[in-house]
């Protein structure tokens, strides 16, 4: 049997992490280049900071979803 939602998360969580390594990568380096390095650090600084918010909120879902599940036993 295949699980198709572990699957479809498996599939998410590559799309995600493929899309940041492009972001950061790529766009980094596109900065670096027509800017200078220091202007790819404020970059960097930037990005960094508008993930934060995203990276609380993620780890509040998942904190919830681990007291539900223990909570159930």
């Amino acid at each position: 049997m295949r699980d198709l939602r572990q699957y479809a998360r498996q599939t998410t969580f590559r799309l995600i992490l493929g899309s940041l390594i492009i972001l950061f990568v790529i766009g980094l380096g596109l900065i670096a280049w027509q800017y200078g390095l220091p202007a790819a650090g404020f970059g960097l600084l930037c990005l960094l900071s508008a993930l934060l918010p995203v990276g609380l909120i993620l780890l509040t879902l998942a904190l919830w979803d681990w007291i539900v599940k223990h909570g159930r036993s």
